[in-house]
């Protein structure tokens, strides 16, 4: 056996630990033996389906009660599994089915496995020739033994967050699996006995799917798992499981925890206790300072710890971590020239702000690059560059994919020496700590400042009625010598004309006092307007078309 089944079926026969689903309404908790046993029934039910060792599974289901099972039947019959991207109210369900479609050539799935709540899209699938295994039918199976699987199986096609257009889907080993498992644990020095994970986290994001699922499965982790749409619906949920179940260790992108400090404001004094905190990690979308401080202002009545809140860095390509903080440290921030690491590349510390004659960026660090994984930042023409100097970073180490499965057939993601571009710019601090100032696509060239969108988009959400981690610079004219940007953004004040216009003048004051460079234009849309990946990201080259005005 791969050592990262090896120890997941041993977790089975030993862990007390398990797994709560079903919160708030009817909350089931299963131990990771329960699950194993459940597993061993659905492999049965893929055995029947034809599916074996090397085999590629698809599974579209919502319910972490389901997945989690069935993940483990697929590795137990040595397959891999994809999570699909999931159809929405508003998706165009003849299109999606299109896009998975082209998705399940590209992996060249043999099944799809369906689960609540998207069992109406069976015939969809079926009129594509598509082969669907419920996971009811998968429940029914006869119990079996799991094959022989090795290091450099493939464990996971993890599809990336761009658009289903033109997919893409990492590739993780068994192997690949292992080493980033220990590498989080031992970082935050993870106790089983006495940590609690907390989740709502989409599954068919790695962060979901691999930081609070397969790893906990893998190594005896308590976790309390509910769905995004359960978030959405009451995003205090997820302060109450925290209070509930003593939880130690949670996650989310920036808007969540945008989204939380609002509610923990207006919560009622006694209602939560949320001292058990260690991690709050906040990864998957660039980190804002601001909203972590309004976060551990609103959550102090509560005993939240402020050194709990915790800016990470990770992607699927390195299985998912790639910096994490040690823990009780909180959001240590770098804070720096903006006007020299606007023209220079240069990350020169301010040491005392309130005196700086120029404008300074306040930069979350990201931590230390974890166990087994290098990493350097090299210029254009992949020169190694010093520290404190902005450029790509690469990484490398056992963790990481060795390629993408795209519509093309297999794509090496490495360098001849091992290295991922990752498509980043940032730098490293002299004490090691990474810091991420954005994507190089997405860098907008003005007079010959870089200016990074994250820093046009954190000013434009400092405005009221600007709907929480919906704001997008617009990169225009790139590459052209007067190239400039627009700002994007959503508020439930759309239809409001005067409200529109005070947003539109707010903006451009905030980000021109700010940033020091003024938007080409301004576009306020309504709620849900603004395109975003799979996993809930803003897609920066897509809004243009989302917007009439641009």
């Amino acid at each position: 056996m791969s050592r990262f089944t090896d120890e997941m079926y041993a977790t089975a026969r030993t862990s007390g630990h398990g797994l709560v689903t079903g919160e708030p309404d009817s909350p089931l908790r299963q131990t990771w033996g329960e699950i194993h046993a459940i597993a061993r029934q659905m492999a049965g039910g893929l055995a029947d389906a034809g599916i074996g060792h090397g085999d590629a599974v698809a599974v579209l289901a919502g319910m972490p009660v389901d997945i989690a099972p069935a993940c483990q039947a697929v590795w137990m019959r040595g397959a891999s599994i994809t999570m699909l991207h999931q159809p929405t109210p508003r998706t165009d369900l003849l299109m999606w089915a299109h896009d998975t479609e082209t998705v399940l050539r590209m992996i060249d799935a043999q099944v799809v496995v369906l689960g609540a709540p998207f069992e109406a899209a069976a015939p969809l699938l079926a009129e594509r020739g598509i082969a669907v295994v419920t996971i009811d039918r998968m429940r029914g199976g006869r119990d079996t033994s799991p094959l022989p699987t090795g290091e450099a199986d493939i464990a996971l096609q993890q599809l990336t967050s761009g658009s289903t257009g033109s997919p893409k889907a990492v590739r993780i080993t068994h192997g690949n699996f292992f080493v980033n498992a220990y590498a989080m644990f031992d970082r935050v020095k993870f106790q089983l006995d006495d940590d609690v994970m907390i989740s709502w986290l989409p599954l068919f994001h790695d962060m979901g799917m691999i930081g609070f699922l397969s790893v906990p499965m893998h190594l005896g982790a308590e976790v309390v798992c509910v769905t995004p749409l359960d978030f959405l619906a009451r995003p205090i949920l997820w302060a109450e499981l925290i209070s509930k179940y003593r939880g130690t260790v949670t996650a989310a992108p920036n808007f969540a925890y945008s989204l939380l400090a609002r509610r923990l404001r207006n919560a009622e004094e006694g209602a939560l206790d949320l001292s058990s905190v260690r991690y709050m990690w906040n990864g998957a979308e660039p980190v804002d300072a601001d909203t972590m401080e309004a976060l551990a202002e609103a959550g102090k009545r509560f005993g939240l710890n402020p050194m709990a809140l915790t800016p990470v860095y990770g992607m699927a390509e390195t299985t998912l971590a790639v910096s994490i903080p040690d823990p009780g440290l909180g959001q240590i921030l770098d804070v720096v020239d903006a006007d020299l690491l606007e023209a220079l590349g240069k990350a020169v510390p301010v040491k005392n702000p309130d005196h700086h004659h120029g404008a300074v960026r306040r930069l979350p660090t990201l931590g230390y690059l974890v166990d087994n994984l290098e990493g350097r930042i090299v210029d254009a023409d992949r020169h190694p560059l010093p520290v404190r100097s902005v450029g790509v970073i690469e990484l490398r180490g056992p963790a990481v994919t060795s390629g993408y499965v795209t519509v093309e057939g297999f794509r090496p993601t490495l360098d001849a020496e091992g290295w991922l571009d990752t498509g980043d710019i940032g730098y490293f601090t002299e004490d090691g700590l990474m810091v991420v100032c954005g994507r190089i696509k997405d860098v907008i060239i003005m007079g010959g400042r870089n200016i990074y969108p994250t820093d046009i988009e954190r000013a434009a959400l400092r405005i009221k009625g600007v709907r929480p981690g919906n704001a997008v610079a617009v990169r225009l004219d790139a590459g052209q010598k007067r190239e400039s940007f627009a700002v994007v953004v959503e508020s439930n004040d759309f239809q409001n004309p005067e409200e529109v216009r005070r947003i539109e003048h707010d903006i451009v004051h905030t980000v021109f006092s700010e940033v020091g460079v003024r938007p080409r234009s301004v576009t306020i849309l309504g709620p849900g307007a603004l395109p975003k990946t799979s996993s809930g990201k803003l897609r920066r080259s897509a809004t243009s078309t989302a917007s009439p005005d641009l």
